[in-house]
């Protein structure tokens, strides 16, 4: 099966402006490399470039509050600047060397000279470049995602919260006193741009080139910050586990029955506000769905993977009718393709408007099957495409995800319904990972 090469040649830089240095930016940085990664899944590492990474165990560990931002920029430019040029001099020994398929230059950039640098060393290279502005003049957004963003990062570690979020607002300060704005409009009429205003109040969109821009732009139209819990399960057993029999549309079983009714309770103690609830067309889900009591909303998108001639068939049938097959998939489970039915990697594509739809939401349940489950766990958790189609989703457990800064927190929650297990380890031959959610979650 042949790799997926969407993004092979020169991508180039996705780069990332910070307004007035709020931190938000940081926020859409981290989102965009999930985004990117679990859409596209580039056969090479890729590398996030972080001048604030950089500079850290370069500057010797954390900032003492007051003192390197405290200064004007004038004095601490320099040594701005040369990060900014070591960092671009990493990103294009990556690209060049095909390590990488893009990259995500999260740095301030606040004025022109510095993002003429970048500007000079893409066309040198043949690169592209998409910047991203972030810009937020409401003092409320900015102190909330300042301490939910900024005082947990690495140069705030040993302060308390006030002394860092002094520190961080004297930090805003300086970089206004320098900070040029993208203006399309005049000086920046031809750059390829998206500008986020208020965190996502409005957008002003430039120049966009090609169809990565074009969903990056549509991603970063659909993210938000506020806080929120998404809640992640399979489906009640049905008839079909009980058999271990893949696909089909079978019902719930009684123990699956029971499941939906402790599911019920569940959701009835959680106590949230405007839960949405969805699930996928087939029976099992929508089985599990209604004993909540609550509306739901059926998504053919959530549909289990398509496992073509192999529908309704146990592994052992499988193995016993179409040998050839079955060892193609134990070879690469991610890019293997059911004949007449579909791949992980087609199942990543299928599961594009429900990311995006997640990314709309606040609280919301979705019910859902093994493969599936997979997949949105993989976005949320950071996986790779190795690691996907292994991670174990058991029956009759929620998994409870909270987006915070730089990641996910995940809580796996058993419900104490008895299930058949149906999950595969990867063949011993072509173990070289760790999977699992607790494998790294964040």
């Amino acid at each position: 099966m042949p790799l997926d090469t969407t993004l092979q040649g020169r991508m180039g830089l996705g780069y990332l402006c910070h307004g007035s240095q709020g931190p938000f930016p940081c926020t859409l940085s981290c989102a965009l490399l999930l985004f990117i990664w679990f859409k596209y899944h580039p056969p090479a590492p890729y590398l996030s470039q972080s001048a604030g990474g950089s500079r850290r165990p370069r500057g010797q560990g954390t900032i003492s509050p007051g003192t390197s931002f405290g200064l004007h920029l004038e004095v601490t430019g320099l040594t701005y600047l040369w990060f900014g040029k070591y960092y671009i001099s990493q990103t294009w020994a990556l690209l060049t060397a095909r390590l990488s398929c893009y990259q995500v230059f999260d740095a301030t950039n606040t004025t022109r000279e510095r993002r003429h640098m970048i500007l000079h060393f893409a066309k040198e290279n043949d690169f592209k470049v998409f910047f991203i502005e972030s810009v937020c003049d409401d003092p409320m957004v900015v102190a909330s995602n300042i301490m939910e963003v900024k005082i947990s990062s690495p140069d705030y570690k040993d302060c308390n919260s006030a002394e860092a979020m002094d520190d961080f607002m004297k930090r805003i300060s300086c970089y206004e006193a320098s900070y040029q704005p993208l203006d399309p409009d005049k000086c920046d009429r031809d750059l390829s741009l998206i500008k986020v205003i208020d965190v996502g109040r409005r957008f002003l969109v430039n120049r966009v080139q090609d169809h990565i821009q074009s969903r990056i732009v549509y991603y970063l139209m659909n993210i938000h910050v506020q806080p929120r819990t998404i809640y992640l399960c399979r489906h009640g057993e049905s008839e079909h586990n009980l058999q271990g029999k893949i696909g089909g549309d079978s019902g719930l079983s009684s123990r699956g029955r029971k499941f939906a009714n402790a599911l019920s309770k569940f959701v009835e103690e959680q106590n949230l506000k405007d839960l949405k609830v969805w699930t996928s067309q087939l029976k099992s889900t929508i089985q599990t769905a209604e004993a909540l009591r609550l509306p739901y909303e059926q998504w053919k998108a959530l549909n289990e993977i398509d496992a073509g001639v192999c529908e309704e068939m146990t592994y052992e049938e499988i193995r016993a009718t179409y040998p050839e097959e079955y060892a193609l998939r134990e070879q690469d489970k991610y890019y293997y393709r059911y004949p007449t039915g579909e791949s992980y990697q087609d199942l990543v594509q299928r599961l594009e408007p429900v990311i995006m739809e997640l990314e709309r939401q606040e609280n919301v349940l979705v019910i859902c099957h093994q493969a599936v489950l997979r997949c949105l766990l993989a976005y949320f958790l950071d996986k790779s495409a190795e690691e996907m189609p292994y991670l174990k989703c058991p029956l009759h457990t929620v998994l409870k995800l909270t987006p915070v800064a730089y990641g996910c927190r995940v809580e796996s929650i058993y419900l104490n319904v008895e299930s058949v297990s149906t999950h595969r380890e990867r063949s011993e031959n072509l173990k070289g990972t760790q999977s699992g959610i607790d494998a790294r979650t964040h």
